[in-house]
């Protein structure tokens, strides 16, 4: 398959008749997979109501089935066909953070979605995104979006649109390139079908920024047993993950560096991600910085860039510095847990 790609600029102003839109809203009703940008990271689009157009998605990921899928929508008013009434604090949430990167899990309307969207469950996730290329493709196509990160299950996000044709170039039908993401990690996933919302996903919208609209919520442990059903994307089997090993160190740059020094000496090539503030510090074959420890968001737009580099260069082992959990810092952990598989050295 040839992969068709588009170059937008998404500075201009866009229009759902733009013709580089209208190519790529085509496909998505004629049920092919188009990836594009989002505020977060890259989606793999298709049709949501179409069992065939969803399957290509699960195909070219090679993402397992029992993994559900985000809904994207453009407009409020697309929700009156896939959910039922949404709880007062969703509707506070959406009002408040729509269009953005918050994704609400809500009862799903019987028969509204393929159920290979839902992977069978009752609940649906659905988000607004803030990106105007998005919007407009939305908008064009006339359908509600299903939309995975597009990169193959298990490899880092795509930020951009390098990291999408790396991945999947010649196994889906379209690629819109706009450029860099801005947040650089997931939405944020609440699950709404309760008396009490649970953040299921930490991202880019941080859990003390929903508190302050909606009072106290819980916070799932984001660990899903293997034998459990998953009920939010990104909740089961390992993410994120660069070809080496991965783990997590809670020491000191001293500490690290012993690590580096032990690991060098067994033969290895050893990566380091850090930040600005150590990486001068460290002897490593590879030393990546993400951005400032005291500016997190950078970290966070970063993060997954930084990931796919330590497959370009070529190391054995990978030894990342830990982050404070709270505000975007909990996004950034959750994501660096799974790429380590849980490993930390303490």
């Amino acid at each position: 398959m040839k992969t068709k790609r588009w170059f937008v600029d998404v500075m201009d102003e866009l229009s759902t008749n733009d013709p580089q839109i209208a190519q790529a809203a085509a496909l998505l009703r004629e049920n092919e997979v188009v990836a594009f940008p989002t505020e977060t990271v890259y989606g793999l689009g298709a049709n949501a109501k179409s069992t065939d157009a969803v399957k290509k998605i699960y195909e070219a990921k090679g993402r397992p089935s029992d993994n559900p899928l985000i809904v994207h929508i453009a407009d409020i008013s697309q929700l009156d066909g896939l959910t039922g009434p949404a709880p007062d604090k969703a509707k506070i949430l959406m009002k408040r953070f729509w269009p953005g990167a918050l994704t609400l899990i809500l009862p799903c309307k019987p028969g509204a979605l393929s159920p290979r969207v839902t992977a069978g469950l009752d609940t649906v996730a659905v988000r607004m995104p803030d990106h105007p290329l998005a919007l407009a493709l939305i908008r064009a196509a006339g359908l509600p979006i299903a939309a995975p990160s597009a990169n193959l299950s298990g490899k880092p996000s795509p930020t951009k649109a390098e990291h999408v044709a790396h991945d999947l170039d010649g196994r889906i039908a379209g690629m819109m390139d706009g450029g860099s993401t801005g947040i650089g990690v997931e939405s944020t996933v609440l699950s709404c079908a309760g008396e009490t919302p649970v953040l299921l996903r930490p991202g880019g919208i941080t859990k003390e920024q929903i508190e302050a609209e909606i009072g106290p919520i819980l916070v799932d442990k984001g660990i899903a047993d293997q034998n459990e059903q998953p009920i939010s994307p990104g909740m089961k089997y390992t993410h994120y993950a660069p070809s080496a090993p991965l783990v997590i160190s809670e020491g000191s740059p001293e500490r690290i560096q012993t690590l580096i020094q032990e690991y060098q000496q067994a033969g290895k090539r050893v990566g380091v991600l850090t930040t600005e503030e150590n990486a001068d510090f460290y002897s490593a074959d590879y030393v990546k910085s993400c951005g400032r420890r005291d500016q997190l968001e950078t970290v966070a737009a970063a993060l997954y860039d930084a990931l796919r580099s330590f497959d370009e260069e070529k190391v054995d082992f990978i030894i990342a510095e830990s982050f404070p959990d709270t505000g975007v810092g909990l996004a950034i952990m959750n994501r660096l847990m799974k790429a380590a598989g849980g490993r930390v050295i303490r």
